[in-house]
């Protein structure tokens, strides 16, 4: 379902069907359509934006020329009575003019006081009682009707202050409207009883019920938390914290530990977290007869407070079919917002591979397929015939090849491209009985701060990023780092020369190790372009640093993040890099352009990590606020939303047919998802702390993890991704059933004397290389 406008809707107050004091959302056109008691399929309740009441299809604009009839009239005039009585001048203007009626209109009804129950509690029958009274007094007044219309008074009455019947006060809310519509709100002394009324009602619900319905727990008690401490119920706040904390699952402890430091209201104007979870809906995909359920108890109870919230802040995902199980649910939540809604992983994704260009070879014309970057797809080391074949055929889940505009080969990629063929025969085929070797190199007496490290991929260079704001490049091969010779020397050499490639090499610069010197704070992410002409860096200096390694200098230092930047990467065909920081963005550049071509704007946190799509036409990046996005580089859409994981994300994997994506987290758990479906299909358990890195082989029979827990671990990717059950059921549903098979796909585990594993590559043959720096305990 599409995000809906922010767009002014009508004022519908009805009396509920069930006979409860829900409000109801604004129906669909035409107007005399009556009120949905239930979402549809897929509907949200609570319209995405700054929050509000259901709107399952955009509302009808009122008409200027018509006016409200009678009986809405009075409702309306009852309405701005009770705004003006409890102050809230500003709802009272913005209802006033979308309804189009006077000041002195408002104010020629003669309204008697309507008692203590209209003090602002939305969530007490006091209110509700009082609300009735007081649009009785109006009805009766004016001989209209008086049963439909105080049943609806209540329901009006319930709606946060900056938000009647669903019209937006604001439509992008600064930090003080944000945190404005936790005023007024109910009895503080009741809140735990509201609270532990739900939960009562929860725990005893039927078992298929209850998974479903405790996702609630978490979102609430933040939710009422944050409105007693905005309210300066300090010490109902405290004793609201100590009584329910613990009841929350474990993965939210990082975040209820930021909460428990919010005990003022001035705390909360700063807090990005909790700014955050007021502003972004939060996320439950519930069956429909389990929503059915959680209303039908509310309605009984008259639990104004508790429904505020929902219709307020949470997003319920409805589905018909049979409610999810703990497990199938604990699989996918964990994020900052809840899970991802179904819609956001429906649009179509090209994950094939794009064809490779001919290219006149000595061995029969072989095409290798996939390109010349790192996780990238190879040709299966097999027979000739297969691979001319492949190179000829088009992957009908590949994207057009115009798609983005993409460089042109040039002869030196063709030369090297020819090379990864020859070197391609010689492959090692992976499998459970074939395992590769593990060639690890530590870096010793890293008293600098090792934070970053890639490998180009012919695996002849490697680059280390450190805290002490230093690019260190060695050559892992024989063949020294060479600077091209001064202009001078350059006009002397012969330009028809054979080898004019070594000539304009200065021998006197010759060494194993290069420093690059330029940023200003600790390098946390770099990337060698494919052809090894360039090295990208990026720093908690806030900038991306563009370095030649011809000459070993910087070329171009890249600013549009006001932040630290954590993980850069080149595209697979080179041009294009992405970079991800603290600013929750990621930008896509162009290597001649000083701008960002691209920002993809939508985590909750900072991007940890980024990765391109091997036919460079998506992005992938992981945050902190624990989910993963596929990001389409042709329009910036986001086109794939993947929670599961309970911690933040550190690595990122495509395999390399570009089908799959592997992910990794502070969690220890390694996570495999289908991307053509939108669904997680893999678990990975073993390791014992944060995954820093993950790699398939070249192709892609093995997926290698290295982790903070000091080891490697390899896994059998081809058992993982066979049979696997991508049923329109499961994909309309998001009922996934993981199998707990974990050691039985784990085909080894490589332990490190006291190194952390932070980086990892497979050479074009299969040899795995890992790194990390020794750090003795």
């Amino acid at each position: 379902m599409a995000a809906l406008p922010e767009e002014p809707a009508e004022v519908v107050v009805k009396p509920d069907p069930d006979g409860g004091i829900l409000p109801q959302p604004p129906p669909t056109p035409p107007p005399a359509a009556p009120p949905t008691t239930a979402p549809a399929e897929g509907e949200a309740v609570g319209a995405p934006g700054s929050g509000g009441e259901a709107a399952p299809s955009k509302p009808a604009p009122p008409d200027p020329a018509a006016s409200p009839g009678p009986t809405d009239r009075q409702t309306l005039l009852a309405v701005l009575q009770f705004l003006r009585r409890n102050n809230l001048h500003e709802s009272e203007d913005i209802l006033r003019r979308e309804a189009r009626l006077l000041g002195e209109e408002v104010a020629a009804v003669a309204l008697s006081p309507a008692g203590p129950g209209a003090q602002g509690t939305p969530g007490g029958e006091t209110d509700a009682t009082g609300g009735e009274a007081l649009l009785s007094r109006v009805a009766a007044a004016s001989g209209a009707a008086g049963g439909g219309v105080a049943a609806g008074a209540s329901a009006t009455a319930a709606a946060p202050p900056g938000k009647v019947g669903g019209v937006p006060a604001e439509d992008q809310p600064d930090v003080s409207a944000v945190l404005s519509a936790y005023k007024q709100q109910g009895d503080p002394a009741l809140y735990e009883e509201y609270y532990s009324g739900l939960k009562h009602f929860i725990e005893c619900a039927l078992d298929c019920h209850r998974a479903e319905l405790s996702q609630l727990f978490y979102p609430l008690f933040v939710h009422m938390y944050l409105e007693l401490v905005y309210n300066q119920h300090e010490n109902e706040a405290k004793s609201f914290f100590e009584k329910f904390h613990g009841d929350q699952e474990c993965y939210y402890q990082d975040d209820l530990r930021v909460l428990s430091g919010l005990t003022k209201k001035e705390h909360m104007k700063g807090n990005e977290t909790m700014l955050d979870f007021r502003t972004s809906k939060f996320v439950l995909r519930i069956s429909r007869d389990s929503y059915q359920l959680l209303k039908r108890h509310l309605q009984e109870k008259q639990n104004n407070q508790i429904w505020n919230i929902v219709q307020e802040h949470l997003y319920i995902d409805i589905f018909d079919g049979m409610p999810r199980s703990k497990q199938q649910i604990d699989a996918m939540v964990g994020s900052l917002a809840g899970e991802a809604k179904r819609e956001a992983n429906k649009a179509k994704v090209f994950f094939g591979l794009l064809k490779e260009p001919e290219i006149e070879v000595p061995l029969d014309d072989e095409d290798e397929e996939g390109e010349n970057e790192e996780g990238k797809p190879k040709k299966k080391k097999p027979k000739r015939e297969s691979m001319g074949s492949k190179s000829k055929k088009q992957d009908p889940n590949a994207p057009p090849q115009t798609r983005i505009p993409l460089p042109e080969l040039k002869d030196s990629d063709k030369l090297d491209k020819i090379m990864n063929m020859k070197e391609a025969t010689k492959r090692v085929r992976l499998g459970p009985e074939c395992l590769p070797s593990i060639c690890f190199y530590t870096f010793l007496n890293a008293y600098q701060g090792l934070t970053a490290v890639d490998i180009t991929d012919d695996s002849s260079m490697i680059v280390g990023g450190f805290a002490d704001s230093t690019v260190r490049v060695w050559s892992v091969t024989p063949k020294k780092l060479r600077s091209v010779k001064s202009a001078t020397d350059l006009s002397l050499i012969d330009k028809e020369s054979d080898d004019v490639l070594e000539r304009i090499m200065d021998e006197k610069t010759a060494s194993e190790l290069k420093i690059l010197y330029g940023h200003s704070g600790p390098v946390y992410g770099t990337s060698f372009s494919p052809d090894r002409n360039y090295l990208l860096s990026c720093s908690e200096d806030g900038t991306v640093r563009l370095w030649s390694l011809q000459t070993f200098t910087c070329l171009v230092g890249y600013k549009g993040h006001n932040y630290p930047v954590w993980d850069t990467q080149f595209s697979p065909y080179g041009y294009y890099f992405v970079s991800g920081g603290h600013d929750r963005v990621a930008r896509l550049w162009a290597t001649d352009h000083y701008q960002p071509l691209r920002i993809f704007a939508g985590h909750l946190a900072d991007v940890t990590c980024t990765r391109f799509h091997p036919n460079s036409n998506y992005i992938a990046t992981g945050s902190a606020d624990r989910t993963v996005r596929l990001w389409d580089v042709l329009n910036g859409n986001c086109v794939r939303i993947f929670t599961g994981h309970k911690g933040p994300i550190h690595s990122l994997a495509f395999s390399p047919n570009g089908r799959f994506l592997a992910t990794g987290a502070t969690d220890g758990r390694v996570l495999l998802w289908d991307i053509g479906h939108g669904l997680m299909v893999g678990e990975l358990k073993g390791h014992t702390d944060t995954v820093y890195a993950l790699r398939f082989s070249r192709d892609g029979e093995i997926l290698a993890s290295g982790s903070m827990d000091n080891t490697v671990r390899l896994w059998d990717a081809v058992r993982v991704f066979e049979d696997l059950e991508t049923d329109d059921f499961t994909t309309a549903t998001g009922h996934i059933n993981l199998p707990e098979n974990s050691q039985d796909l784990l085909l080894g585990t490589y332990m490190t004397k006291s190194t952390p594993v932070i980086h990892l590559h497979f050479t074009r043959r299969n040899l795995l290389l890992a790194s990390g720096a020794y750090s003795p305990q």
